[in-house]
């Protein structure tokens, strides 16, 4: 059997960091996700690729070329990444545009000792970058990178500089070639100290500090120096800009003086003028020196600054040869806006030109702005790992475009929708999410892209588990959070009708499901725990106004707008208006909730919760529809990590962190009663077992653990007791996600997907022949791997939970679904042969 698998799909958010997101000159945008680093396409939304590498939490990443070097970069077939990470580990990474594929280059020798806060380059030829590094642990490094003359050479990394700038450290950084002198390097810093530090260098290394600029009453946050300025025909200016806590943001201007052939040269004496009073320190640099003034300060922004870029350079004339420094400056703050700055034509003022942002009572503020390298886009990340997209359609008219979004905490669980048409994932950010494919066109094959068209939960408790309820009628599902209640929810009548926009079918929901939902969505309670449902008929009233004459209150929270989208939502619309309405509340464990599982009729839920004595591991059995517990099931002595119900619902395996698995057997009678009893317990692993999974053919499942093995196991049902049938060759790492797929026309074969705490997944053949009492004996049963997926399309950390698409239809091709800690939902196209 040969197999192959390809990326359909990832979903992940943006780490919550300062300095995080880097917009390059080859049109990508980079972004830490947990330790991976993202990659995405702002003209698709979608997300091309992740990198693994890091161990721990990506800080910052740095484009070489930026978009700043666009006009640099127009030959380049190799663009270069820099990331660094909190323990101080910085990777270079090289994409090749011709085939849009990457590869580690090296990690950055002698890196900090602690975590980086920033990274900045500079072009400083075509083919030569130079580049530096601020930590927590109070140095700063300065590389150079000189790029390969072919496509297929090497570069060549090398440390200019080191140095340590003491015990305030530095959060923010930029460098610029000076104009006017050959091969001179400014190097500006800011951070706790409220200063911003200038240093000078050659090309070479070796720089000196230079003179400090004081005026920022809080610490700097962003620092950005434009590309040299042409002032009455003589480029011999540049601008730096700063922003800070202190919520202003501040222009510096420095301007060439004269050259000092013998270092005492005599300089031009300036007329007097108002600017002599606002002059601050000298800049020498070499043979030349800069005086620095303050050109303007920025007053705006209701709260910090987090960045400030100047906007990439332009082309000045039709041949596309010149390029000039545009005035214009953008701006992002935790106020919930971003602003771009500009003189005004006459008086030369610098006014706010544009606010762009959230007017939605979901976002928390911004923590970076960026400009698409040809200046008609602006992007922010922000307090929720969103993303949002802002394109100049002309006259100043910014319009919101769509981005791809996802969890900003590790994703704890995964699962199909009932009818396959989509996936839903919890999360430790305190959401559950559904992603679906948004066909644009029914004609075109290639016309579907996923997208995050619903956000049912946003909890105030970070949610562990969840279960599809498989039942006819609406569409249900049961999540569990650190709390000791499960709560149910119910699909809304706007989420149905989106879904079928999105899926081109009218057979989604029949007319009579419609009239049966009544409900159009749910509003968000003031402490963020239950949602309340928004009837039909109450839309027509006047909602009361509140006590508070409309002030917007802790207590008060905006009333949610139900909507059918068109087009897949964007964050402020998922936040607020695609909530589901909480139907039921199950009561019952004396801890969190850990685990959830339903069975394939739709009649049982099964919950477990975190447990250090054998009363509270019991597992609980939930009727569907009524919501009463049915069934108390008492066998293990710690926590059930997963459970799961067999193909035909007569078993229950549960595993635990007791090392030990349990199978139950679960009958119904005919007046629907439930009735259950212990078939089997026995101690299956050495370490604890995190995964189990049915084959859906029978009733043999397999059980994966921290001991890195996978066991399989059959259930005999008259000798009531469990045997090995074998176990899987010794993995690399521990086993946390089994799932058993069995392939259409061979109900002798399966696919076993393995998903391990590195991150890795594997696919396992396993075939077997039955005797004819129905039973395998151990020499028929045979694993082989089919394959080791490529790590570039893998988790970069944990692998949480794995889920087969169910496959009705008769075709070769399965889709699986994984999520993990590194952030990510992911989909794969496996193909069989």
């Amino acid at each position: 059997m040969h197999s192959e698998v390809k990326r359909v799909f990832i979903g992940a958010g943006c780490n919550r960091i300062v300095n995080n997101v880097s917009w390059g000159a080859s049109g990508f945008l980079s972004f830490g996700a947990s330790n991976a680093v993202a990659i995405f396409c702002p003209k698709k939304a979608q997300i091309l690729t992740t990198l693994p590498g890091h161990k721990a939490v990506v800080n910052c990443t740095h484009w070489l070329p930026t978009s700043k070097f666009l006009f640099k970069a127009k030959e380049l077939e190799l663009h270069y990444l820099l990331s660094g990470d909190a323990d101080g580990v910085i990777i270079l990474w090289e994409l090749s545009l011709v085939d849009g594929t990457w590869r580690q280059v090296s990690q950055v020798p002698q890196s900090h000792k602690k975590g980086v806060t920033c990274i900045n380059g500079i072009m400083v030829s075509q083919t030569e970058a130079m580049f530096a590094s601020t930590s927590s642990d109070g140095t700063v490094c300065v590389w150079e990178l000189v790029f390969p003359l072919t496509s297929n050479g090497d570069c060549k990394l090398s440390c200019l500089d080191s140095f340590t700038v003491g015990s305030k450290s530095m959060v923010a950084l930029s460098m610029a070639e000076l104009p006017g002198c050959s091969g001179q390097i400014v190097l500006a810093m800011g951070g706790l100290d409220n200063k911003i530090h200038l240093y000078c260098g050659g090309r070479t290394g070796k720089f000196v500090h230079s003179c400090e600029l004081k005026g920022h009453t809080d610490w700097i946050r962003s620092l950005d120096f434009s590309l040299p300025v042409s002032v009455n025909g003589e480029v011999n200016n540049i601008f730096l800009v700063s922003s800070s806590q202190d919520k202003c943001i501040r222009i510096w201007k420095m301007a060439l003086r004269s050259s000092m052939p013998n270092g005492n040269g005599i300089y031009r004496k300036e007329e007097s003028s108002l600017a002599s009073y606002i002059e601050g320190p000298v800049l020498v640099a070499g043979s030349s020196s800069f005086q620095i003034s303050l050109e303007s300060l920025l007053i705006g922004h209701e709260d910090w600054v987090y960045s400030v870029v100047w906007q990439p350079p332009l082309v000045a004339s039709t041949k596309g040869d010149a390029y000039y420094q545009p005035q214009s400056i953008l701006s992002a703050s935790m106020d919930k806006t971003m602003m771009i700055w500009q003189p005004e034509k006459t008086s030369g003022v610098w006014m706010n030109v544009v606010t762009v942002g959230e007017l939605s009572h979901c976002a928390l503020g911004f923590y970076g702005g960026h400009w698409s390298p040809n200046g008609d886009s602006i992007l922010a990340h922000g307090y929720g790992g969103s993303f949002h997209l802002w394109k100049n359609v002309g006259d100043d008219n910014w319009l919101t475009q769509k981005v791809p979004s996802g969890h900003f905490a590790s994703v704890t669980d995964i699962a199909w929708g009932r009818s396959g048409d989509y996936i839903i994932s919890a999360s430790h950010d305190q959401t559950t999410r559904i992603y679906a494919p948004w066909k644009v066109n029914a004609s075109l094959q290639d016309g579907e892209f996923w997208y995050e068209i619903a956000r049912p939960q946003v909890h105030g408790h970070d949610i562990n588990c969840m279960t599809v309820v498989h039942s006819k009628g609406n569409h249900r599902f049961v999540g569990g959070a650190d709390e000791k209640v499960a709560r149910v929810f119910e699909a809304p009548l706007s989420f149905l009708k989106t879904l079928s926009n999105a899926t081109l079918q009218k057979s989604c929901y029949s007319d009579d499901d419609l009239t049966n939902v009544q409900i159009l969505g749910a509003n968000m309670s003031a402490l963020g725990l239950s949602q309340k449902p928004i009837y039909a008929q109450a839309v027509h009233e006047t909602p009361d106004t509140n006590g508070a004459d409309g002030l917007d209150t802790f207590e008060t929270v905006p009333d949610a707008v139900p909507t059918v989208f068109t087009e897949p939502p964007i964050e402020d619309q998922l936040g607020w208006h695609t909530l589901w309405p909480e139907s039921h509340k199950l009561y019952g464990h004396g801890n969190e909730l850990f685990s959830l599982c339903c069975d394939h009729r739709g009649e049982l839920v099964a919950s477990s919760c975190k447990a250090q004595s054998t009363a509270v591991a019991e597992v609980w059995l939930w009727q569907v529809g009524l919501w009463k517990a049915v069934g108390r099931l008492q066998s293990h002595s710690l926590t059930v990590t997963q459970m799961e119900f067999s193909h035909d619902d007569n078993f229950l395996l549960t595993v635990s962190r007791d090392r030990q698995f349990s199978v139950f057997t679960i009958t119904r009678t005919g007046t629907g009663e439930i009735s259950y009893s212990l078939l089997a317990r026995q101690e299956g692993h050495k370490r604890i077992i995190w995964s189990c999974s049915w084959n859906p053919h029978g009733h043999e499942f397999a059980t994966g653990s921290r001991d890195k093995t996978v066991k399989i196991w059959a259930v005999d049902k008259e000798s009531s007791s469990v045997r090995q049938l074998m176990t899987l060759p010794p993995l690399t790492s521990s086993v946390t996600a089994l799932s058993w797929v069995g392939l259409p026309n061979r109900r002798n074969d399966g696919i076993l997907a393995v998903g391990m705490e590195n991150g890795q997944i594997e696919l396992w053949s396993l075939s077997y022949n039955r005797q004819d009492n129905g039973s395998i004996v151990v020499p028929d049963f045979a694993a082989t791997l089919l394959v080791r997926v490529d790590p570039f399309i893998c988790h970069a950390s944990t692998v949480n939970r794995l889920a087969w698409r169910k496959n009705e239809e008769d075709h070769k091709s399965l889709q699986l679904a994984s999520c993990g800690a590194d952030n990510c939902v992911r989909v794969f196209d496996v193909t069989v042969e």
